[in-house]
């Protein structure tokens, strides 16, 4: 099993802290064990597929899209972004937009971006801890002010820009709009909600996401639980989003699992039984 020293990100509108990353300059450490201070380049052949994130906005972030595998890769020859968000913590009133919540023709879009109309065109969701959001590629979105999130999502950095409010960045200069890359990038399509709606059980694995790049499940655990890492291939990512616990491996020492950390496990570190604290421990586990 892995940990990794989360690399931090300071941004326009607070930080971002990588947990386990594979991207391109930014490819995480291992923390601690026999193979401390070794990049997941070194332990994972290749590229690792998955990025994982803990956002904490301050600000409104800006109003974007990310490009599909397509797109992606004919414009900057990477991979595309789908995600999802879980809320870990939310100031009252901390809201997000999530897709399209009237009709946008291309032919609108660049007029209401001008104007700065463009979020009032998006699906308003006032959140709290445990609510969730699958964005696939092209699904237009802004985590708010206020909202503290875990965020899984395919290994790339590429962002399309559509609004920024006018505002000027760490440097003092307004910062880049993608707005025309963005166009062709986008769903224009409405759906009637665009939350997941999840039964929050205790002790029993729920499915909050499965895409083709990934599958997410939710466990809240008030008592010990033995994963299987059978049928989960290459690997398993644990997040914890709260609370706190012990993780234990075949033939690894255990590890202490906090809210906002996350554990890299190998196929060879099952069956892994997990032990919360007294209080209880809700972990995010992801694999492809």
């Amino acid at each position: 099993m892995y940990k990794f020293t989360p690399i931090v990100k300071t941004l326009v509108w607070g930080t971002e802290r990588w947990l386990l990353s594979g991207v391109p300059g930014s490819e995480s450490v291992v923390a601690e064990g026999p193979d401390a201070g070794r990049s997941i380049r070194e332990i994972w052949p290749g590229e690792f597929p998955l990025l994982v994130k803990v956002i904490d906005a301050r600000l409104d972030l800006s109003i974007q899209v990310h490009p599909d595998d397509e797109l992606a890769l004919e414009r900057h020859g990477c991979h595309g972004k789908t995600e999802m968000w879980y809320v870990t913590g939310a100031d009252p009133g901390a809201r997000l937009l999530c897709g399209f919540r009237e009709e946008v023709r291309p032919e609108e879009y660049a007029g209401l971006v001008e104007s700065g109309r463009i979020a009032e065109t998006l699906a308003p969701y006032e959140v709290a801890p445990g609510d969730v959001f699958f964005l696939p590629a092209g699904r237009v979105h802004a985590i708010c002010g206020g909202c503290h999130v875990a965020e899984i999502q395919q290994t790339s950095d590429i962002t399309y820009r559509i609004y920024d409010y006018k505002r000027p960045g760490l440097d003092g200069k307004p910062r880049q709009l993608h707005t025309d890359l963005a166009r062709d990038a986008i769903d224009y399509r409405v759906l009637p909600d665009y939350r997941t709606h999840y039964p929050r059980m205790r002790d029993r694995k729920v499915t909050l996401a499965r895409c083709p790049y990934f599958t997410t499940d939710y466990l809240k655990l008030t008592r010990e639980r033995r994963l299987s890492l059978k049928g989960c291939g290459d690997f398993l990512i644990l997040v914890c989003v709260e609370g706190a616990g012990r993780v234990l491996g075949a033939g690894v020492d255990a590890s202490v699992l906090r809210a906002g950390e996350a554990l890299l496990a190998l196929p060879s570190d099952g069956p892994l039984d997990i032990r919360p604290d007294a209080g209880g421990c809700t972990l995010l586990t992801s694999h492809l």
